[in-house]
């Protein structure tokens, strides 16, 4: 958890002015790893108080677009938003409840993954999700 302090400063060193909506939205991302945004929108009005969902939205966009927070969104699923950046990281996402975790590298290398045919393109990332049954999940349907 980022102190107020380190919120701010993250904002700043985005170059970005430092806004009540900014540092609320952040702060729900960075306490709420793969949160959609209905749920960013609810912690951001318990920050904030009143918060529009358009301003939230924006408030995403700017920051992803600044490199702050990463959105993803895994097939058939909701848009989602994290605070890992800046590494090409993975996600496990349960196909029974919708649960998702982080995974590493597969190599620790960006892509991690080497394309058996690259088509021209240089490639500098590769998106990774694996599906299965979380463990809570697991054992509800093992009746335990």
């Amino acid at each position: 958890m980022q102190s107020s302090a380190q919120i701010e400063q993250s904002i700043r060193d985005a170059a970005l002015r430092v806004t009540g909506p900014r540092r609320a939205v952040l702060a729900a991302v960075l306490d709420h790893p793969h949160a959609d945004t209905d749920t960013l929108i609810a912690e951001t009005r318990q920050r904030l108080g009143s918060v529009s969902h358009q301003a939230v939205y924006d408030v995403l966009r700017v920051l992803t677009d600044a490199g702050l927070i990463r959105r993803f969104q895994p097939a058939g699923s909701v848009a989602r938003y994290e605070a890992r950046v800046g590494d090409n990281h993975h996600h496990l996402v349960c196909r029974s409840c919708g649960a998702v975790n982080d995974v590493d590298c597969a190599t620790g290398d960006a892509p991690c993954l080497t394309a058996a045919d690259t088509a021209g393109f240089q490639i500098d990332e590769a998106e990774v999700v694996y599906w299965g049954v979380c463990p809570t999940c697991q054992a509800l349907s093992a009746g335990t």
